[in-house]
């Protein structure tokens, strides 16, 4: 079923209205938990100069600010002070910061982790709870760091990227259907290098309507796999050290743009936008480096059965899951779940077969199609599977009126590429290992090649 133009605004409409009245009602609510907190008198002691503006400033202005994708800002107490019943609702629910990640099941320790610590909700509730005070009237509270939106995200890690690769620019229109923008743009490389950071990042409102972008590599022989993938959200990927993933000398990129016109929800523009563009940021070893790097990385889109089965009924829901194994030892290094407004959760398994253990890795129980993350795991603790080891993934769908991104719960969604329609698939770095690596690595993590080597 294809979208109107008409159509496609009524279900933007829609979102907005819901999520507005979403909204309110949480507000009320926190209205009488902050009617609570003035009848205590503030006994916790938590103020906004104490210790909340720090918290707020390094953690939630990134996004809301002046010209950011927030619908409000929050660069100053005034303008926190009215919604401070809000984020106290939000944070305590850990929807804010948009970081979709179970706590406590699985594999914690993630590089670039968004997740307010424990400690840091508390305090921002019982500031809340308090009456949302302002604190020593002669405390000057420093402004918050403000990077600019159009920079790279890793620029602070590695400095600026070693390359940069446009897409063909095109305009988008204010609406209308899905929008797919596909072509060939050469890299201008003229050596094998290994990568260590990569981002996509569209320019400027451009990233309201692309939905997603993908990006292989082409070479004189044929297509060499994905170079990485991008959609609605997604911070970047950091390559660990130690490995590769290979771009190889004169190749070219081939670009697969999804665009949404309009945007999606609270983040749509709303208007025509100009010149559409959308970067790749490279941030590469030496040619010297990349010949000392053994083992390889890729970046893979690992399906949960046949999408064409997807069929999820009106008020409904409807569950993926799919089985992938090696024939030679790997290490599991991201985790990024996909699908779109149905989707609402997944998870990640690890099945044994020596010893029949399944062993929980990662669990998404609140995803959200407008914040793709990469679950970059830590090194140290990133899955290391023997071959033959059972990677299982499973998905969730919620077709009801309780999921908040649904447009319309009275439509059969099946499985496509348009926005309306669902995808089932999760892309995962995996690093391909050999016997010797994958005992090396295990003997690190367990201490003895420390102790070997005393």
């Amino acid at each position: 079923m294809i979208l109107k133009s008409k159509q496609r605004e009524d279900v933007n409409l829609d979102l907005d209205l819901k999520h507005k009245d979403n909204a309110m009602k949480k507000i009320l609510l926190m209205i009488t938990f902050l009617a609570i907190g003035f009848v205590a008198g503030g006994v916790n002691g938590q103020t906004y100069t104490k210790e909340v503006a720090d918290i707020i400033n390094n953690n939630c202005v990134v996004c809301h600010r002046e010209g950011g994708i927030g619908p409000m800002s929050f660069e100053t107490y005034e303008q926190v002070r009215p919604w401070a019943p809000l984020i106290a609702l939000k944070v305590a629910n850990r929807e804010m910061p948009p970081y979709a990640y179970d706590h406590g099941i699985g594999i914690q320790d993630l590089q670039g982790d968004w997740r307010l610590a424990q400690e840091e909700i508390d305090a921002v509730v019982a500031w809340v709870n308090g009456g949302s005070l302002y604190g020593d009237p002669d405390t000057i509270v420093q402004a918050p760091p403000l990077r600019d939106p159009e920079a790279w995200n890793f620029e602070a890690d590695f400095g600026a990227p070693d390359a940069i690769i446009p897409s063909v620019a095109i305009d988008i229109p204010a609406n209308g259907n899905d929008l797919w923008h596909k072509h060939l743009v050469p890299t201008g490389l003229t050596e094998d290098r290994c990568i260590k950071a990569v981002q996509v990042k569209p320019r400027g409102t451009a990233k309201s309507v692309v939905h997603h972008a993908n990006s292989s590599i082409i070479t004189a022989e044929g297509r060499e796999g994905m170079l990485t993938e991008y959609a609605m959200g997604k911070w970047g990927e950091i390559v660990p050290e130690g490995v590769c993933r290979t771009i190889p000398a004169n190749a070219e990129v081939s670009w697969d743009i999804h665009m949404f016109p309009g945007g999606l929800g609270a983040m749509a523009p709303g208007s025509v936008i100009k010149d559409n563009v959308v970067e790749i940021g490279l941030w590469l070893y030496t040619e010297e480096e990349s010949e000392q790097l053994k083992y390889k990385q890729d970046l893979s889109l690992y399906r949960l059965g046949d999408q064409d089965d997807i069929t999820i009924p009106p008020h409904g829901y409807y569950m993926t899951q799919g089985f992938h194994s090696f024939d030679h030892p790997v290490r599991l290094d991201s985790f990024q779940p996909h699908g779109h407004l149905r989707m609402n959760a997944a998870s990640l398994e690890i099945f044994y077969p020596e010893t029949g253990r399944t062993e929980q890795i990662s669990q998404v129980s609140n995803w959200s199609a407008t914040w793709h993350h990469s679950h970059l795991y830590d090194p140290d603790v990133a899955p290391l599977l023997p071959a033959g080891a059972v990677i299982i993934l499973k998905q969730w769908y919620d077709n009801t009126e309780a999921n908040p991104n649904n447009p319309d719960p009275d439509m059969w969604v099946m499985g496509g590429s348009r926005t309306g329609d669902e995808m089932t698939h999760a892309w995962l770095a995996i690093t391909h290992l050999d016997d010797e690596g994958y005992k090396k690595l295990k003997d690190e993590r367990n201490g003895t090649v420390e102790i070997a080597n005393r």
